[in-house]
């Protein structure tokens, strides 16, 4: 992950005072939050009708769900760039290429 994006975003927050806010639970209300609002831009649309639509609204709301997700990593501790390569080597176990390419079924019923 960026160094300087993630200063920046903490940068932001410390500015306004809002550390005192962050807690695990708070953040990940707030990630899931985000979520519903990236979901509602594809609802009673199909994909590439939402995305040609409402680019804008789901640039917002991705950028949203990540900003948020830096934040609950860096309060509790975690390295992102650590935890995605770990979780990138355990879905190479479960997902072998073999296995898994072009397909969609979990791993479980491959």
């Amino acid at each position: 992950m960026d160094d300087r994006i993630i200063k920046e975003i903490l940068k932001f927050r410390d500015e306004r005072g809002w550390k005192q806010f962050h807690n695990p639970k708070d953040l990940a209300i707030s990630i899931s939050l985000e979520v519903a609002e990236l979901l509602e831009n594809f609802q009673w649309s199909s994909s590439e009708e939402a995305v040609a639509k409402r680019m804008s609204s789901i640039q917002e709301e991705l950028a949203d769900v990540l900003i948020y997700s830096i934040l609950f990593a860096e309060t509790v501790g975690l390295n992102l760039d650590e935890i995605i390569m770990d979780k990138l080597s355990a879905n190479n176990k479960k997902y072998p290429v073999e296995k898994a390419f072009g397909k969609k079924e979990k791993y479980t019923e491959l």
